[in-house]
């Protein structure tokens, strides 16, 4: 089993058994990640390094008008795609094994975490992975310390609260908070 093969599997939503060829080439990939986020996360380095740096992680060019203030952290690192004026605050961990999409024009706040696995429930299967990814529309703003759990598909011109824990869709337009995140209103009332 190779990367491309790994992807197909994880972008299908397909369990990975722990101690599989498929966890293996999980882990190898993720020592690559842990190796680009090393070096992006020591010193400073300009703009243009930053995305370069970003780029190798997620295994895809960055585009120009996206920001990254580090650090960061991507456990897998191959499976984001972000957009265009895309904003990362520092201090954010993305578990991105099963995906995780940007939209063009979202700030991502202070120490957000972004997580698409979940482990098997039955005790004996609890190292299995059970991948699902994480959507994030356009000019989308994610307060600080947000978490998002697997699954999630938050809307264009959503926002989600400081602090706030989201365990299900937020609808595009509507600002959602608490933990677990609920809807408050539409913006614009």
């Amino acid at each position: 089993m190779n990367l491309t093969d790994l992807l197909t599997l994880l972008n299908a939503g397909e369990t990975i058994p722990g101690g599989s060829p498929g966890h293996a080439v999980m882990h190898e990939t993720s020592q690559e990640a842990l190796r680009i986020a090393g070096e992006l996360n020591t010193g400073y380095h300009e703009p243009n390094r930053v995305r370069e740096l970003l780029g190798a992680l997620i295994g895809t060019p960055v585009d120009d008008t996206v920001t990254l203030f580090p650090p960061f952290t991507a456990d897998f690192g191959k499976n984001i795609s972000i957009g265009k004026r895309v904003f990362i605050n520092s201090g954010c961990r993305f578990q991105d094994q099963g995906g995780i999409t940007i939209g063009d024009d979202s700030l991502i706040g202070h120490n957000v975490a972004i997580a698409t696995l979940q482990h098997g429930i039955d005790p004996r299967r609890r190292a299995d992975l059970l991948p699902a990814p994480v959507t994030i529309g356009r000019n989308v703003w994610l307060g600080a310390n947000v978490t998002v759990l697997p699954g999630v598909t938050i809307g264009d011109d959503a926002v989600v609260g400081a602090g706030s824990i989201v365990t299900k869709d937020v609808p595009a337009g509507t600002i959602a908070l608490g933990s677990p995140a609920r809807l408050v209103r539409t913006i614009g009332e």
